[in-house]
């Protein structure tokens, strides 16, 4: 947790269940990666290229920050 991966490229990594809460993935590229289960409380995801990345039964929170015109919801996330 609190990674600081903003701006990486992580296209189709397979980061299912990772302890990424309060990190920073900001501008990062997830296109395709697989973050089922992930811990993405508290994490920065704004301006992250998230099209076709697995976020089923991901974790949030209110502190969560979301791109622009993302629905974490239809995606699957799971709020706590």
């Amino acid at each position: 947790g609190g990674a600081n991966l903003g701006g990486a490229y992580l296209g189709g990594a397979d980061l299912g269940g990772a302890n990424l809460g309060g990190a920073n993935l900001g501008g990062a590229y997830l296109d395709g990666a697989n973050l089922e289960g992930a811990d993405l409380r508290g994490a920065d995801l704004e301006g992250a290229n998230l099209e076709g990345a697995n976020l089923g039964g991901a974790f949030a929170d209110e502190d969560t920050f979301w791109p622009e015109g993302f629905d974490p919801v239809v995606a699957g996330v799971i709020f706590e």
